[in-house]
């Protein structure tokens, strides 16, 4: 198949990798030249516009930080994604965006014939999971394609489910974190020995997947497990905004997002999310490393 591909970033490359691994053709566009390195070193050709990268291709792929560079990306006149796009191709989306700009850009896809599918992803390839939000029958035809990128996949439900799934996932993946950091503080204050207590949250009741960003970021000082925080402040906001919209209560995931915008008011929003047990720490008047068992 004929696959555009725009962002080929951090998850955009590896992702198109597959895509090219299993034999299919692509082109590839990035705002900056050289991130499509690697992919042209794999075959892959460089088009010099998201309009270029769509205008010959059945569906094209975008991968983007967030719902700004994606609308941007998709809706440019001159150069944008819909403006190359033909009737019956289709846009198939992997940021974690808002249901809201998938559901309002939907419209704007099927008055020109194309099909909008989001399907936001969780992980890094092969071991990656999709959520993809689309029609039964646009499900079953791009099926392949998502099989090709991700060892999960999952139909959610029609255009915009994907997206909600995933914020979703991120606010209880990164609310839970928060509470993970605010226990152990708890235990550092009270003279536990954290490497001790690290040991034993995985196989206790306190179990969690969440909890291993601690062992691997937060007691080691690095910082470095995860995603940016830049990144994961954007999608628990965007999970808190779609939480109000849908009127469901966020209480935990407001005052996550507040320590998340926090840490990047004191200049951290390139460094790793966890991270953010910087802000809790100097609350707590303590730091959370290898080693320690209490001592302020």
């Amino acid at each position: 198949m004929r696959i555009g591909f725009v962002g080929t970033g951090t998850m955009g490359t590896p992702i198109a990798g597959c895509l090219i691994g299993a034999g299919h053709s692509l082109t590839v566009y990035d705002r900056r030249e050289e991130a499509t390195e690697t992919l042209r070193g794999q075959g892959a050709s460089l088009a010099v516009s998201a309009f270029a990268a769509a205008r010959d291709s059945e569906v094209v792929f975008t991968s983007l930080p967030g719902p700004v560079e994606f609308e941007a990306a998709m809706l440019e006149a001159q150069t944008g994604v819909l403006a190359g796009l033909r009737a019956g191709t289709a846009h198939i989306d992997l940021t974690t965006n808002a249901p809201k700009t998938i559901a309002r850009l939907g419209e704007v896809c099927r008055s020109r014939g194309v099909e909008l599918i989001d399907a936001p992803v969780s992980g890094r390839p092969p071991a990656m999971t999709v959520m993809v939000g689309a029609s039964d029958e646009a499900f079953a035809k791009y099926r392949p394609l998502f099989e090709a990128i991700a060892a999960n996949v999952f139909h959610v439900g029609p255009s915009g489910a994907g997206a909600t799934a995933k914020l979703v996932t991120q606010y209880l993946g990164y609310t839970n974190f928060i509470a993970s950091i605010e226990g152990m503080l708890v235990a550092a204050k009270a003279g536990i020995d954290l490497d001790t207590l690290a040991r034993i949250v995985p196989v206790s009741a306190g179990q969690s997947r969440t909890f291993d960003n601690i062992a691997r970021g937060v007691l080691s000082g690095t910082f470095a497990a995860g995603g940016t925080l830049d990144i994961v402040a954007k999608d628990v906001d965007l999970a808190c905004q779609l939480a109000r919209d849908v009127g469901a209560p966020a209480t935990l995931g407001a005052l996550a997002s507040d320590l998340y915008k926090r840490a990047q008011a004191a200049g951290w929003g390139q460094e790793g999310f966890p991270v953010v047990a910087r802000v809790l720490e100097a609350m707590a008047g303590i730091e959370l490393r290898s080693g320690t068992g209490g001592n302020e």
